[in-house]
């Protein structure tokens, strides 16, 4: 008799029902062999023709330039320069090529670009997707390579009819000259690549766009729904063991002393491997390193955060405010003195915690390390820094470490570190296999690179008619780029982007910066210091308001006079949220940011019944210049407002002798759909340049939640999160 049959998983089962379903099928795909080492999204038809073109493989597809790649078969390849992580690049950035190629959507395929010098990203210093500017980096740069890709398939129509290009136009991935003469991109592309790109092309008008600023559907969609989409942790190669890492649990420190001995005896265990990471499990599946896990024996030495707690963190950042020790980021007119002189002065100390990543995907990578070259499966938003870490770990140069990006389940800053990749690749060049190194969620949680903490003092004066005249902020915080990047000459890089850009008029104002490390290794975290920063001065103007007896809204507007994109959200926000006619039993806080070259403004709507908050509306109000996606702008806004959310209600990490407290999702908490409150964005059509969106929805949540909290009890609310304080 033969085997019981082997139970498929999800995502077999989902393939091969899609597969007989017919119809469309999108899917990430993994390749395999490292010569064709990039993930994919593909379009592929079930039916047999498939399988006919499958026997006999087509010639390679031509390379019109970087980012363009098309078949004989028509098929046409674009390759995306920024990794996918559920902020939708991965249509986005194709819609601007396709844009100016004269092709649908629909007949573009997406694979991810490998490392190269092509594909940096000037305002990242590196191939690196942060800061919410990936459309911005590619709004001409695509459109451009649409544009000069055109011009050589037109330039080679031409020159196979004999008549000027001129008389030629492209239409619907074909070029058309008179007469009724037609050939399609693929009949063209072999001859167009052999042409010098034009240096100078004209891009279209925004007046004749067809695809750019109109809403589609994510390319990326059906894999993830089918479940044929490839992130890191489905990676799977032939051969490959798995391996899990054991790390101190207090924060910083080393394994003192190792018995390894019951572990390596249980079934499946292959190697435990100290390196200066943590101590690598190995296994044939992942279940049996995390029970060798368990079995392992280790005298940990904590090092110098064994009496570290969440108290310490906070006094050591009041002592650094204290030590006088600070740095000036900027200083207009004399703060100093207009604060002397004020009729009205006030002042306030704003706090916020640590706080996790909590991404849905625990790290995770897979290394193939060979004598010569390493395949890194890996869902990173660094690739030159993933190649570089996998080389010094495997002993290769960087150009020897080819790096396969796959769809990563949330980034959100903590995938731009590469603490997960060295101990993969050990082990794989150990073993001699491919070996894939998953963190388990407690994992995750609990060696982080956090989110610094910060306290954020102000001081602010008003003169006799409630004007602000001077505004002084004093942020006390680690620098995420400080430990980044050591030698960094911009000590305020990641601590002060939102103050230093205050859209405020304000005559006198001071702000300054006292780096102070905790222990405790931070980095950079959705919305960076536009959050912290933003939660200060935002609740900070509604303060001040308050003090000048004048409606937040007002107050803000008598500041913005040369701002007319600022004072239009500020005035459609308080339109669409009922802004001074609130329901009985609601209460309205509003908050206003500029961050990313985008002007986001938010309402918070709430209750407040026995001292339990009900959070019913956010009301967003959005400029981001010119849209490529409408669709995926909202579902930006609204993926931000969530995470926001989370983070002000529940987010903080605390620490007791050096060691996280929080392993999961139930003592970390994030907003539960039960919870969601109705959202309302909208988006204001705009021809200025892009402006990024995938953090830019962050900041505002919490100080307009917080001075809603303000309205309904008359209570500031100064330290995040606002569990555990008391709103009646």
């Amino acid at each position: 008799m033969s085997a019981h049959p082997r139970d498929p998983s999800r995502r077999e089962f989902c393939r091969s029902s899609a597969l007989l379903g017919g119809g469309l099928v999108l899917a990430i795909t993994l390749p395999a062999h490292a010569g064709r080492s990039r993930s994919s999204t593909r379009s592929a038809s079930a039916s047999g023709s498939a399988s006919a073109r499958a026997s006999a493989p087509a010639p390679a597809p031509a390379e019109l330039n970087a980012w363009l790649k098309i078949g004989s078969d028509d098929s046409i390849t674009v390759l995306v320069d920024r990794s996918e992580m559920g902020q939708g690049v991965y249509t986005a950035l194709p819609m601007l090529l396709a844009e100016e190629l004269e092709v649908d959507l629909g007949r573009i395929a997406v694979v991810a670009a490998p490392v190269g010098p092509a594909y940096v990203n000037p305002g990242n210093g590196g191939q690196v997707t942060g800061t919410s500017n990936s459309v911005q980096d590619a709004f001409d740069k695509l459109r451009n390579a649409g544009a000069q890709a055109r011009h050589m398939l037109i330039a080679a129509a031409a020159a196979r009819w004999r008549i000027d290009a001129s008389q030629c136009r492209a239409e619907n991935g074909a070029v058309l000259g008179g007469a009724g003469k037609r050939l399609t991109y693929g009949e063209l592309a072999a001859a167009a690549a052999r042409l010098t790109p034009p240096k100078d092309v004209k891009l279209k008008s925004r007046a004749e766009f067809r695809l750019v600023g109109t809403p589609h559907a994510r390319l990326d969609t059906p894999g993830k729904v089918d479940g044929s989409a490839q992130f890191g942790i489905d990676v799977r190669l032939p051969g490959m063991l798995y391996a899990v890492l054991v790390q101190c649990p207090t924060l910083g420190g080393k394994a003192r002393r190792i018995d390894s001995s019951a572990a390596a005896a249980l079934p499946g265990v292959r190697r435990i491997l100290p390196t200066a990471d943590g101590i690598v499990i190995v296994a044939e599946h992942v279940w049996q390193a995390l029970g060798a896990r368990r079995a392992l024996t280790v005298e940990w030495d904590a090092g110098t955060n064994h009496a570290l707690d969440s108290a310490g963190v906070g006094a050591m950042l009041e002592r650094a405010e204290r030590s006088g020790r600070e740095l000036t980021a900027k200083n207009t007119g004399d703060a100093a003195a207009a604060l002397k002189r004020a009729p009205h002065t006030l002042s306030a100390v704003y706090e916020v915690p640590l706080l996790a990543h909590a991404t849905m995907e625990p790290m995770n990578c897979t290394a193939d390390v060979k004598a010569d070259h390493c395949d890194l499966y890996v869902g990173t938003q660094v690739q030159q820094g993933a190649q570089e870490t996998a080389a010094g770990a495997a002993g290769l140069k960087p150009e020897q470490v080819n790096v396969i990006t796959t769809l990563l389940g949330g980034g959100f800053g903590r995938r731009l570190e590469t603490d997960f990749i060295p101990a993969a690749v050990i082990a794989s060049k150990s073993l001699g296999v491919p070996v894939q190194l998953l963190w388990t969620r407690e994992d995750d949680m609990m060696h982080d690179i956090y989110r610094p903490p910060a306290r954020e003092s102000l001081a602010a004066a008003l003169d006799g008619e409630g004007k602000l005249t001077a505004l002084k902020l004093h942020v006390i915080s680690p620098s995420a780029t400080a430990r980044a990047a050591p030698s960094t000459t911009d000590p305020f890089d990641s601590v002060l982007e939102y103050a230093d850009k205050i859209p405020y008029a304000v005559p006198s104002y001071r702000l300054s910066y006292s780096r102070q490390e905790v222990g405790v290794d931070v980095g950079y975290m959705r919305s960076v210091s536009h959050a912290p920063n933003c939660f200060a001065i935002e609740c900070f103007m509604d303060e001040l308001a308050a003090l000048a007896l004048k409606d937040p809204i007002a107050f803000r507007v008598s500041l913005l006079a040369d701002k007319p994109r600022h004072r239009r959200v500020l005035d459609l926000v308080a339109q669409r949220s009922g802004w001074g006619h609130a329901k009985p039993g609601r209460f309205l806080g509003v908050a206003l940011l500029e961050g990313y070259d985008s002007k986001v403004a938010q309402v918070a709507e709430i209750s407040i019944v026995k001292g339990a908050l009900k959070v019913h509306r956010i009301t967003c109000v959005v400029d981001c210049g010119q849209m490529v996606n409408p669709r995926i702008v909202e579902s930006q806004i609204e993926s931000g407002i969530v995470f926001g959310l989370s983070a002000a209600l529940w987010g903080e990490i605390t620490l007791d002798q050096g060691r996280v407290q929080q392993g999961n999702f139930n003592d970390y908490r994030l907003l539960r759909l039960s919870e969601m409150p109705e959202l309302d964005v909208h988006l204001v059509a705009s021809a200025e340049a892009p402006g990024g969106i995938g953090e830019a929805a962050v900041p505002p949540v919490a100080p307009a939640l917080c001075n809603a909290v303000f309205a309904a009890t008359g209570k500031r609310i100064r330290r995040l999160p606002l569990a555990g304080q008391a709103l009646a």
